[in-house]
């Protein structure tokens, strides 16, 4: 299935695709090229990157979940067996980079040295070793860099990942779990890697074999993204490798490379960057971009164009001579074509060497020899580390007063533009608001408003209304998939032209005789189907890959759904009979929350229907970072003074939001 999806992403005119596939990947594209056009624009000199630069560096520590940074707290680190070999010894370290969070390691030491020497900080890539049911770490596959670092007089530290360390962590919260509450957490396995080699550094400032002054940095795949964000976030390395870790926006979402990419590769995309940003926080640090031809999931026009952002922001610092550019024949493989120039490159920056290698790398040990932990350590938290790394916003205390509650909202509603919504489009275009059909079928008028959401989305909202009467208030009722297959019955019979899916059967759904009645009460029913519902909706195989598309652009499917809601509001105000009607929004299960937050940004709305709300927001879709401020209940309380109608929720979860209400206005009301 993923091979299946890379080919429609990268090579639409391979296989049919279906409007909302073409709607989707317009939208892709436009989203990829305005953040690549954005990326490092109108920096014309030094002074201004200079300026830039600080502000970067805490943009980065955020989306990964390093702002403010953990307390470097004791390393713990322990040498619990050495290894002999002839040119070097093998120290089998374990590290805590916080307590309880284990790094395990082999560090490659050359034997008599004379003083303190370079020293390389190896960060593996993805490489599973595993034999009856032991993981051994990946620092056992990729042994073979740290030995030939050591055989040529370097100190080298290789340390595991995670999830294929001794200790299996999780990289694959998004796309094999779908813990679509990580991104809602600020939290990315990316993170972990990048504070993981930031500690190893400094472990590695305790070694007095160590000069700190020479530190290179190098990694393949995995570990090459890794070696990016290190360097993006810590001064100290001095020459950076690296491999296949890195290539543009446009690979990732339109190309569809981020279906060979568990989720240890991204920040969570606040900031809405193209990489071509992170790579240029490493000027003017001497460094080696490295790659291969016919590597598909780092494709070679995507390090192209990253090297050639790269190549301008060197040339501020008159230091071209410090980017270099290596591109091998061959695959997404760990080829000894990719190993001697980086070899070179170290030699050349660290011990100012410029001589043939006439060495091959070779890996020197079986897995069970480098292996640090006989046991693992009871008090780990590698498999918990997503729960806790990025600390969720404890519950406040309840405004003592209605003026403090003033500045709380104030200041709360600020946090979700920032933060939350910071990448909805920067101007509301004009709906373009357009009634596609009007037809009137027993008393019942159904027109389909069809309208521009943003740039690429084009979508349409269903208006019932009593055919004799108008109508005194809009019930708009945001539909999820499942509410959607409710209306099939309906559909085929009222609105065929956007009833397309197969099987949509109406099951348990209104009847004519049940809409007919709601409208007679001068009710109009508009029925609301943002991206990814109805006529835009996307095969549910797909699904997953689809919504990590979203995340990495700095959105999700859920916030862009609120945008979407907001923009059919606005659509369907520009019809005379509902320019000054009042507006009651509702939503069932994961759509109360899209209603919720629709609700809080759109004046116009008077009551809120929410029905099956989940009392935590790590229950539903992807709000990127909003744990880190607040939750649910305080969300709600920023949709006072609406009217909140409850359905199926427990009263109890909602007790500071029902406190805020009696302190501010507004009304709760459960049922």
């Amino acid at each position: 299935m993923r091979l299946a999806l890379f080919i429609i992403f990268l090579a639409p005119a391979a296989a049919a695709q279906s409007s909302a596939e073409i709607m989707l990947q317009d939208y892709c594209r436009w989203q990829t090229t305005q953040i690549a056009e954005r990326a490092l624009a109108g920096m014309g000199s030094l002074e201004e990157w200079k300026a830039r630069r600080e502000s970067y560096r805490e943009q980065i520590r955020e989306m990964l979940g390093l702002s403010p940074l953990p307390p470097r707290t004791d390393l713990k680190a322990a040498i619990v067996g050495k290894v002999e070999s002839e040119k070097f010894v093998v120290e089998k370290i374990s590290l805590q980079s916080l307590p309880g969070l284990y790094v395990t390691a082999n560090l490659y030491l050359p034997r008599n040295l004379a003083a303190p020497a370079p020293a390389i900080l190896y960060l593996c890539g993805h490489a599973r070793v595993v034999k009856d049911g032991i993981a051994y770490g990946n620092k056992a596959n990729y042994q073979h860099h740290a030995a030939w670092f050591a055989e040529h007089g370097y100190v080298a530290l290789i340390i595991d990942t995670l999830d294929l360390g001794e200790i299996e962590g999780e990289h694959h919260g998004t796309y094999r779990r779908e813990w679509w509450w990580w991104p809602t957490r600020g939290y990315t396995p990316a993170g972990v890697e990048t504070w993981n080699a930031v500690r190893a550094l400094d472990y590695l400032a305790t070694r007095p074999e160590v000069d700190m002054q020479r530190i290179g940095v190098t990694g393949r795949s995995g570990g090459g993204a890794y070696t990016w964000f290190l360097a993006a976030v810590d001064e100290r390395p001095f020459a950076l490798v690296p491999v296949a870790g890195i290539t543009d926006m446009l690979n990732h979402v339109v190309d569809g490379a981020i279906e060979g990419h568990c989720d240890c590769m991204y920040p969570v995309n606040t900031y809405g960057w193209d990489f071509s940003i992170l790579a240029a926080l490493a000027a003017p640090r001497p460094l080696l971009l490295a790659n291969s031809d016919k590597d598909r999931i780092f494709p070679l026009d995507g390090v192209l164009r990253i090297h050639a952002r790269l190549k301008q922001v060197y040339k501020l610092f008159n230091a071209e001579d410090r980017l270099g550019l290596l591109i091998t024949e061959g695959p997404h493989r760990d080829t000894q074509d990719l190993q001697l120039p980086a070899f070179r490159w170290m030699n050349r920056w660290l011990r100012k060497d410029d001589t043939l290698i006439d060495a091959a790398a070779v890996r020197r040990f079986s897995p069970e020899t480098v292996k640090v932990f006989s046991t693992l350590p009871a008090d780990q938290i590698n498999t918990t580390v997503h729960e806790s790394f990025v600390p969720a916003a404890p519950v406040p205390p309840v405004p003592g007063s209605k003026d403090e509650w003033g500045r709380t909202s104030s200041n709360w509603r600020g946090l979700l533009r920032d933060k939350v919504f910071r990448n909805w489009p920067d101007v509301a275009m004009p709906p373009n608001t357009r009634v596609t059909a009007d037809r009137a079928r027993n008393h019942i008028r159904v027109r389909l408003v069809e309208f521009r959401s943003d740039q690429a989305y084009q979508l349409t909202a269903v208006l019932l209304t009593d055919a004799t009467q108008k109508p005194a208030q809009l019930s708009a009722r945001i539909l999820g998939p499942t509410d959607w297959q409710k209306w099939g019955a309906f559909g085929r019979q009222h609105f065929p032209e956007i009833v397309t899916e197969a099987g949509l059967d109406g099951s348990g759904g209104k009847t004519e005789v049940e809409v007919g009645a709601e409208l007679r009460t001068g009710r109009a029913i508009a029925l609301l189907l943002p991206r990814g519902v109805g006529p835009t909706s996307w095969p549910v195989e797909k699904h997953v890959q689809i919504r990590r598309r979203f995340l990495l652009l700095g959105q999700s499917l859920e916030t862009m759904q609120v945008w979407d809601t907001r923009r059919a509001l606005a659509a369907l105000r520009t019809l005379p009979e509902l320019v000054k009607t009042p507006v009651a929004l509702s939503g069932s299960g994961s759509m109360s929350v899209v209603a919720l937050f629709s609700g809080i940004f759109e004046d116009g709305i008077t009551a809120l229907e929410l029905e099956g709300l989940p009392s935590r927001l790590a229950e539903t879709g992807s709000f990127p970072n909003a744990l880190r401020y607040f939750d649910l209940p305080q969300i709600m309380a920023l949709a006072l003074p609406r009217t909140l109608l409850i359905r199926s929720s427990k009263p109890s979860d909602w007790e500071w939001a029902v406190k805020v209400a009696q302190l501010a206005g507004g009304k709760i009301s459960f049922s």
